[in-house]
């Protein structure tokens, strides 16, 4: 059982999805607190309807980001928190936090690391044309998006996609894999070697692939 504390700024569609996946008993983990920079979010109204704990801690009432920082790792150490889960925070975390919390900070990037960085990703995704976009599960490290990568989804991408159809397709895929790099981290499965996370006792399938446009021609 691995302890969470989860950082929020939004609706928390990823925060309800991990609530839901602990509630099934399908990962081991217990969410210790939720800490908002923002007070009028839905995620908190998600952590009230779980009887979850949460707290606002308004990042604009601080001096510098490694204040904001110092204050979240002062309430998450508090809370016994073993792992900090980034669920839609819309802050850039601070050496601070990353220290006191060393490869157990994990961030959901809804694009496939290390292309796509940043925010927009998805208009930029569709204007490139790529035929595979997808979701990346992370540890956060002092770049931006650049932390050691956990896991992995890929969703095609169609001629006729917009932003907004794209963006819906690859959150239901964040929705699964965020629990399950979680639930893997909670069995000890996790081990970091430089710039590789390697996942131990998985499964390989190693003729496994997809095409888009599908090669129907050559599958007859």
């Amino acid at each position: 059982m691995v302890n969470l504390g989860v950082l929020v700024s939004g609706s928390g569609s990823n925060l309800q999805a991990i609530i839901d996946n602990i509630e099934a008993g399908r990962v081991d983990a217990r969410i210790k607190i939720i800490i908002s920079n923002l007070a009028d979010v839905y995620a908190l109204e998600r952590a009230k309807k779980h009887g979850l704990p949460f707290m606002v801690v308004r990042h604009k009432e601080y001096k510098t980001r490694e204040d904001f920082d110092q204050k979240l790792v002062e309430i998450l150490k508090a809370h016994e928190v073993e792992l900090v889960i980034l669920a839609g925070f819309m802050r850039i975390v601070t050496p601070v936090l990353l220290r006191a919390f060393p490869m157990r900070v994990m961030n959901i990037h809804p694009a496939l690391l290390p292309a796509f960085p940043g925010t927009h990703v998805w208009q930029a995704e569709v204007d490139y044309g790529v035929k595979f976009a997808g979701c990346t599960v992370h540890f956060v490290d002092e770049g931006t998006d650049t932390g050691p990568i956990i896991i992995q989804a890929v969703v095609p991408v169609y001629d006729d996609d917009t932003a907004e159809a794209l963006s819906a397709r690859i959150l239901r895929q964040e929705h699964k894999v965020y629990s399950q790099a979680i639930q893997l981290y909670a069995e000890g499965r996790l081990e970091v070697q430089g710039r590789r996370v390697l996942a131990k006792g998985i499964p390989m399938f190693p003729d496994s692939f997809m095409i888009n446009p599908p090669a129907g021609i050559f599958e007859r």
